[in-house]
């Protein structure tokens, strides 16, 4: 990621906690915002056009001199991506889930107040341009699945009313905020579509069956309860928000505060800046999602990603496929030809860490120096 300056002095990339509302709104739709398709292993992937970049301002000795940048105030204040302090492996996974959809989404953990939210949602706007579709903890089936319109059923009319799922398959994005709080049957159903797309809904007189592909991702806080062992092992892959240093919270707060004085501002070089990186990334994801079927996968990183996968005694066999998958990714990414063992033991940690044993059975998510030891000889 790129770094910044902010106005204390403090360079590096920033996260903070949410300014603004929390709950979706309504936003500008971006030219370059795409459905992820679903890309597997192999399979070529017609790719959307990538978004135009803003000009990045000068820097600022020469800014001073220059008419600034105009910027409308953006109408969703979210703290821009590219500004989001720290959280390298959050952010990491996220942008591997975009570039290879069949991953199969990301489960973030973390405690209260680590920005899991404003990351996801800043990650949302940057890639899509708008929020993400928000299944809130008390919905219904009507309103994950769809149903009938009440109110035309009260005129004696029978209308269909579409669900979250499909209002996710248009804008791209399902964030479950708080999943390990959703009711089972809902969680196992979402996870269903995301790794099969197909919705099958039969219910109440309504029979069909809908092509579905959407990004999912799913936070929670462990101390508030887990998810069972089957739901957590249908996340495609896992990550801690980690706690921020001394230096980073610092970063964060002046950044935050800038922010929240750059909003006021009807022109804007610093936004201007984070629109211009955002669009940077956006257009490098979607160049990596393209490049993704050309990338190669060799017999020694299968037989490396199987290895790892026993060495760990990975419960069942989704994580060794998981892991090549997003090992691909971040070579497409990094724009390698063919995935190195410097990828797969760079997104270990992701898929698999809530498939050992102790993790499924209630223990800890932590990856640890016991972990890197099982499987430190497999990468010389």
């Amino acid at each position: 990621m790129t770094g910044e300056t902010d106005r204390a002095g403090g360079a590096g990339p920033v996260t903070g906690p949410e300014t603004g509302p929390g709950a979706p709104g309504p936003a500008a739709p971006d030219p370059g915002a795409t459905d992820p398709a679903a890309t597997d292993l192999a399979g070529p992937e017609a790719a959307p056009a990538p978004v135009p970049v803003p000009e990045a301002a000068p820097a600022a000795a020469s800014a001073a001199v220059l008419a600034p940048v105009s910027v409308p105030v953006p109408a969703i204040p979210i703290l821009p991506y590219s500004r989001v302090v720290g959280q390298e492996d959050l952010k990491l996974t996220l942008e591997l889930n975009f570039i290879a959809p069949r991953i199969g989404g990301v489960l973030i953990t973390g405690q209260r107040g680590t920005a899991k939210s404003t990351v996801v949602r800043a990650f949302a706007l940057m890639s899509r341009g708008e929020l993400p579709v928000t299944l809130p903890i008390n919905a219904t089936d009507d309103r994950v699945l769809g149903g009938w319109e009440l109110d035309a059923l009260m005129r004696g009319e029978a209308r269909e009313q579409s669900g979250l799922l499909e209002e996710a398959h248009e804008k791209g994005l399902l964030y479950v905020d708080e999943v390990n709080l959703l009711d089972d049957h809902l969680v196992n159903i979402i996870l269903d579509v995301v790794s099969t797309g197909v919705l099958s809904v039969q219910r109440e007189g309504i029979a069909a069956a809908r092509h579905l592909s959407f990004g999912l991702v799913g936070t929670m806080n462990p101390e508030e309860g887990g998810l069972r062992p089957q739901l957590l092992d249908r996340f495609g892959l896992m990550v801690t928000a980690a706690e921020l240093d001394t230096e980073a919270r610092y970063r964060m707060i002046m950044t935050v505060l800038t922010f929240e004085e750059e909003l006021a501002e009807e022109t804007s070089v610093w936004r201007a800046d984070a629109a211009a990186e955002g669009a940077t990334l956006k257009n490098a994801l979607l160049a990596a999602r393209t490049a993704l079927p050309g990338v190669e996968v060799g017999e020694k990183i299968g037989r490396l990603c199987a290895e790892a996968a026993g060495r760990l005694s990975a419960v069942g066999h989704r994580g060794e496929l998981v892991t090549a998958q997003a090992a691909r990714a971040l070579a497409a990414k990094e724009g390698a030809a063919r995935v190195e063992p410097g990828h797969v033991r760079r997104v270990l940690p992701f898929a698999l860490r809530h498939r050992r044993p102790e993790s499924t059975h209630g223990g800890t998510f932590e990856w640890g120096p016991d972990d890197d030891a099982r499987v430190e000889d497999l990468f010389g």
